[in-house]
């Protein structure tokens, strides 16, 4: 029997929502080349007309294929995607935004491919082992060839020549993959466990053991290439996924318990944690070498007021790195309070639409596969939005979908396309 070619559908909330990102990146590049030159640049123009054509291409693409899944959740990301162009734009140079423009277009085909060619996410879950062993051994390697492309001291990188990869973003959604396929398959034992510790009452020893060596292998990797952002980053999606699964708040409760004391033994042995702890605590004591970073973003955010300096007025150049580590730091100087509480909005609206398709979602694999995903995005987001300021130490994480880079591009749109894949799923019933 032949497929029944999907009919072309208007998605008229999703065009008139990706109007509005579309017209502010114009707007934000058209007053930066104002700002910088006092006339408008053909160039500039060029950045904000291919960042349009991108974002409309990705929403006439999926009308004319008949997507009916969830029509907020890409202009949600177009927008935050939008200010991170407009940031690395302004931060660095026009050439370094082509690049991250290449890398925003790689990220959409990623998104859209993931839509055409996974038409079951269910097919995931039968080789759930596989992708798991497949991004641990692709990090390990980075041990042994990887690159430290940034000098802090861990080998992170893959790649060849000028392209680079960091293998650990695409461990965190084959983990996820695998987390969801093992916990929809035993999640009644764990839940009702036959053997109890202390007050936890816990599955039997072969349900358990898969669950925490593959955890425990992707932890140990991470810590040992001081990758340590990425082993908090998966510490709490394992956990928010076991509660999800369980139901049970013990499990959760433990977690946390775990994570004290495993904080406390890194600080005490490992020199890095114990660094950076050190740094938040107090760094006007290193203002001139290793706290520079902490208090220039803290400057640019005290400086920026309730309505910014403006679109290149301030002065969020001076912080090392920001159009990586710091760039919610750079918005807040330019477009104040309210330009940081809008990204903060968006962030909470695309994890809100996530797990508003992980609850509709019509069986237990793809549930647990969309809320471990929206938890990536959500722990990312909260992780250096905490260390921008000043809440919690730096953990070295990129931002999703605003920091340069196309590791965290390519992995966080292949996020949004798995999610719109179940939304969709649900739309054809």
């Amino acid at each position: 029997m032949l497929r029944e070619v999907p009919r072309p559908c208007l998605r008229l909330v999703e065009f008139f929502l990706i109007l509005t990102p579309c017209a502010a990146v114009a707007t934000g590049i058209a007053l930066m080349s104002l700002a910088s030159d006092g006339r408008l640049a053909i160039g500039a123009l060029q950045h904000a007309f291919c960042f349009i054509a991108l974002a409309l291409a990705a929403h006439v693409l999926l009308s004319i294929g008949g997507f009916r899944g969830d029509q907020l959740l890409l202009p949600l990301v177009i927008a935050i995607a939008g200010l991170g162009f407009l940031a690395v734009y302004r931060l660095v140079s026009p050439a370094t935004a082509t690049r991250q423009l290449i890398w925003l277009s790689l990220g959409v085909a990623l998104m859209l491919a993931v839509l055409v060619l996974l038409r079951d996410p269910g097919w995931l879950r039968r080789y759930k082992y596989t992708w798991a062993i497949v991004g641990l051994m692709v990090v390990a390697v980075t041990l042994v060839i990887g690159r430290d492309t940034n000098n802090s001291g861990a080998r992170l990188w893959l790649g060849w020549g000028q392209y680079q990869y960091q293998p650990s973003e695409i461990l965190k959604v084959l983990l996820v993959v695998f987390f969801a396929g093992y916990l929809y398959e035993y999640r009644e034992v764990i839940t009702f466990g036959r053997w109890r510790l202390g007050p936890l009452t816990l599955p039997p020893l072969p349900y358990l053991l898969p669950l925490v060596v593959m955890w425990s292998l992707a932890l140990l990797v991470l810590i040992v290439q001081k990758d340590l952002g990425a082993a908090l980053l998966f510490f709490g999606i394992f956990i928010a996924m076991l509660y999800v699964a369980s139901a049970r708040a013990s499990f959760a409760l433990f977690g946390l318990l775990a994570f004290a004391v495993g904080a406390g033994i890194g600080y005490r042995f490992i020199d890095v944690v114990q660094r950076r702890v050190d740094i938040w605590l107090d760094p006007w004591s290193k203002s001139a070498t290793s706290g520079y970073q902490i208090i220039q973003g803290l400057v640019a955010l005290a400086s920026g007021g309730v309505f910014g300096t403006g679109l290149g007025y301030g002065r969020p150049d001076l912080i090392p790195a920001a159009y990586t580590d710091f760039v919610f730091a750079a918005i807040g100087e330019e477009l104040g309070v309210l330009g940081t509480l809008a990204v903060l909005a968006l962030f909470m609206l695309v994890v809100y639409r996530g797990y508003r398709i992980a609850a509709m979602a019509s069986n237990g694999f793809d549930q647990l596969l969309a809320t471990g995903l929206t938890t990536v995005i959500a722990l990312q987001a909260i992780v250096i939005l905490g260390g921008n300021l000043r809440m919690i130490p730096l953990t070295g994480i990129t931002l999703p979908f605003m920091s340069y880079g196309g590791s965290s591009l390519l992995t966080n749109f292949l996020i949004v396309g798995i999610l719109l894949r179940i939304s969709g799923r649900e739309a054809y019933g």
